[in-house]
């Protein structure tokens, strides 16, 4: 409990509004509640979403609020974030109708331009829910030619016939 005490003194020193701990298993169960309720509440901002996750060094999680929220005027789009502090993982949204060709071309660069600084700030644009298909085209980003070499050469020696995550990436 002190650590908790110590965080909490720590969040108000920086300016949190407000700064809630569970004394008791349901009050923790109450904002375990709050937190999976975000996502679907965004919805209420747009009709569609651009959800990604994004790891940065917890000392740089300010820097990339900022950065998110410079983008989100600069665009004119509604970003929301909210992650874990703890681990520096970040769910960033982009809110919008995907059937605006203009603001989904303009979300679309908002991602690119967000993993660019993920990854300058030291961070990995493979948060908690990993590379996937919608990722895929940014690993050359972060992955070199020769680590993923390695990696499809790992894959292939596991599971030379294709059966896991058939489909998923080509590796051969």
């Amino acid at each position: 409990m002190q650590s908790a005490e110590a965080i909490e003194s720590l969040c108000r020193e920086v300016g949190a509004i407000r700064v809630e701990t569970a004394a008791t298993p349901e009050a923790a169960k109450q904002l375990w509640q709050a937190r999976k309720s975000i996502s679907p509440a965004l919805y209420a901002l747009a009709p569609d979403k651009i959800n990604e996750d994004i790891v940065v060094p917890r000392s740089r999680i300010p820097d990339m609020v900022r950065k998110i929220q410079n983008l989100s005027q600069r665009t004119g789009l509604t970003m929301v974030s909210f992650g874990h502090a703890g681990d520096g993982n970040i769910h960033f949204n982009i809110m919008l109708d995907k059937k605006d060709p203009a603001a989904l071309e303009k979300a679309e660069a908002a991602v690119e331009e967000i993993f660019d600084y993920t990854l300058e700030l030291g961070g990995t644009i493979s948060g908690e829910h990993g590379i996937g298909i919608s990722k895929a085209k940014y690993m050359a980003k972060e992955i070199s030619p020769e680590m993923l070499a390695l990696m499809k050469r790992i894959k292939q020696a596991f599971d030379p016939a294709g059966l896991l995550n058939p489909g998923k990436m080509r590796l051969s």
